[in-house]
């Protein structure tokens, strides 16, 4: 079948299951194709092809609302929904989003990026549909690996005591980004042994009812029995015991076995949870057969081999710079523990957990617990380093206020993918994180300008004992640059000056750093000498060499790849008004007021207007009677 010609779903009310077999075939075909040359969400994509053409055409979109929790597995669903053609500009500056987008398509009812989030979101759609005396199915879709999130259980225990209808579509494929962790996981790999318990369950009802009415005595009997069924047939029966109709679990690449259960769920009054067993990456081996979640989300591949075409790089990842440090520092410290909230591949532990298992937690997609558990372990004298990316930290936004920072526990955490991230968009730019720590009280803000200074900052953290502290890091690679072969420690709140200048000065950090070198280079050439500091530490600022640039009146423009709103440049600000320098005259650039969508980190700061021309054009600015005399 021709994809590009589809408009919408219902095109698939008059399939056979044989035809059905064949678009899976061709949809498959596609995502392998296309995604070969973009990269994207493969393994999740193709394990949900037949969950995703079974739910369009037993239900009708955009009434009945189907909600994909995480968002990366919304693939087939785009195409089913006439977003076959856009896929060349899969995540690219302007082109197709990644995730659910409610701005391309009425069929997208909910955006996330983040997990756990697709059952309260159902819960609020019901609610509307009961108030409003409406009739439409809502049918969330969430993975095993997003049921271990703490929002998706709070929403499963007011749904089980509402008792509204709603049908949840458990896709269970045993990972989420990696394998998944915990004792939930384990309880879903019983019921995925545990045969057809729903079907299991009425057959005994039906065998009871025939049993000839001869008095309570028998009645009660029956009851127990079938309790006492239910208990063999499923370990714990967890939903079931949370006020779910339990259906499964059921081959999810089978179309019988779809179409039977999802039509029986329609019949079902009340909540009801279908338990549909996938295959990550189903139909193309590379992905099949992964269990490391290389193939979770990936760029682009040659489709004979799977083998992955790399970009030539300078430097070494910054994930793995930081955490192979940190495994450095653990072999002298046995202190040191490692966190993660089930990103254990993106943030390069694997070493750290193949040497020091006893020291390496991966708590699920639980950041919030991830904060709290390493908040536990500080007050015990541990040094726990939480590698957390800067979009997921804002989950643990409470525990960071109320558990550590209040408590001052020295807790290190390593902000991941900081700054912008390019190709995830909106919900994955790692640029609110300074906003929301650097308020904190007790809290150190830092990040490095290169790796070889991010090695050294990685043992600051560890060394550090008055409190929490941060370290920001981007996506990506360092710039290869000589590392230096002992590990030293950098004077919390300090700043170091890479160019020397009179006329302005620049204070930035991080990735920002090339531009304003460079920008200042350009400025020489016309005479406009401009210092360019390394404004490692967010927080505490480095006070005496700050008094020194504005007791000279010297013009400041700060940067940084972060939100202005609060951010580093405010910070400047709010400490010349405590130190009575109400003349001075500063400039700042960075991330304006609004969520920044998805293409390359180069295309997007070009469009916010953060580049080497803008820097020239703001100095300039500041420097008027320098432009005068020139």
């Amino acid at each position: 079948m021709d994809l590009l010609t589809i408009k919408d779903p219902s095109f698939l009310k008059n399939l056979t299951n044989d035809q059905l077999k064949e678009l899976s075939a061709d949809v498959r075909k596609f995502l392998v194709e296309q995604l070969s040359v973009s990269g994207g969400h493969i393994g999740p994509n193709l394990g949900v092809v037949e969950l995703t053409i079974a739910l369009h055409k037993e239900f009708n979109s955009p009434e009945d609302k189907i909600i994909w929790d995480v968002g990366h597995q919304s693939y087939v669903h785009k195409i089913l929904t006439g977003r076959a053609g856009q896929f060349d500009t899969l995540k690219k500056y302007k082109g197709l989003c990644g995730f659910p987008k409610m701005n391309e398509s009425e069929h997208d009812v909910w955006e996330t990026g983040h997990s756990s989030t697709s059952l309260s979101a159902a819960m609020g759609m019901v609610a509307a549909r009961e108030i409003r005396k409406e009739k439409n199915y809502v049918l969330p879709v969430i993975g095993d690996g997003a049921l271990t999130g703490g929002m998706a259980l709070e929403a499963l225990n007011h749904i089980g005591s509402e008792q509204k209808d709603m049908i949840v579509i458990l896709n269970d494929n045993e990972m989420s980004i990696a394998p998944n962790v915990g004792a939930l996981h384990s309880v879903l790999g019983r019921l995925r042994t545990a045969g057809k318990y729903k079907w299991a369950k009425d057959e005994l009802e039906l065998f009871l009812k025939k049993i000839p009415a001869v008095g309570g005595k028998v009645a009660a009997t029956a009851e127990r029995l079938k309790d006492s069924m239910k208990y063999l047939l499923v370990s714990g029966v967890f939903f079931e015991e949370l006020g779910f109709t339990y259906l499964g679990p059921i081959d999810g690449h089978n179309y019988e076995e779809l179409f039977e259960n999802l039509r029986y769920a329609k019949k079902t009054k009340g909540p009801v949870l279908l338990h549909v067993i996938t295959k990550k990456g189903k139909g193309y081996s590379p992905a099949e057969l992964d269990r490391t979640g290389n193939w979770h989300g990936t760029g682009p591949y040659k489709i004979e081999t799977g083998a992955f075409v790399k970009s030539p790089v300078k430097g070494p990842a910054w994930s793995s710079l930081v955490s192979e440090t940190v495994r450095k520092l653990a072999r002298e410290d046995e202190r040191i523990v490692a966190i993660t909230p089930a990103m254990p591949v993106g943030s390069k532990l694997e070493g750290f957990a193949s040497e020091f298992p006893e020291r390496m937690y991966d708590v699920g997609i639980a950041e919030q617990h991830a904060a709290t558990f390493a908040a536990g372990l500080a007050t015990q004298k541990m040094k726990p380093f939480l590698a957390i990316y800067s979009t997921f930290l804002q989950r643990a936004y409470d525990q960071l206020v109320h558990d550590i920072a209040r408590q001052n526990l020295n807790v290190f955490i390593g902000v991941d993918r900081a700054g912008l991230v390019g190709a995830d968009g909106e919900t994955h730019q790692g640029v609110f994180d300074i906003a929301f720590l650097r308020h904190l009280p007790n809290m150190v803000v830092m990040m490095p300008k290169d790796e070889n200074e991010g090695q050294h900052m990685v043992n600051t953290a560890i060394k550090y004992d008055d409190g929490p502290i941060a370290m920001r890091f981007p996506r990506g690679n360092g710039y290869g640059v000589p590392m230096d072969e002992m590990l030293r420690e950098i004077p919390i709140g300090s700043w170091e000056v890479l160019r020397e200048g009179t006329d302005a000065a620049i204070l930035t950090f991080g990735t920002t750093i090339p531009m304003a070198l460079e920008a200042a280079e350009r400025l020489a050439k016309d005479d406009i000498s401009v210092k360019v500091v390394n404004a490692r530490f967010i927080k505490p600022l480095d006070s005496d060499m700050l008094i020194e640039l504005l007791q000279q009146k010297m013009p400041i423009l700060t940067i940084e790849e972060a939100i202005l709103q609060g951010g580093f440049g405010s910070a400047v600000l709010e400490f010349t008004h405590d130190h009575g320098f109400s003349g001075a005259v500063i400039d700042r650039m960075g991330i304006p007021d609004r969520f920044i969508e998805h293409g390359s980190v180069d295309e997007l700061l070009a469009e916010i207007g953060m580049t080497v021309e803008e820097t020239v054009n703001k100095i300039n600015l500041l420097t008027p009677k320098k432009q005068k005399r020139a």
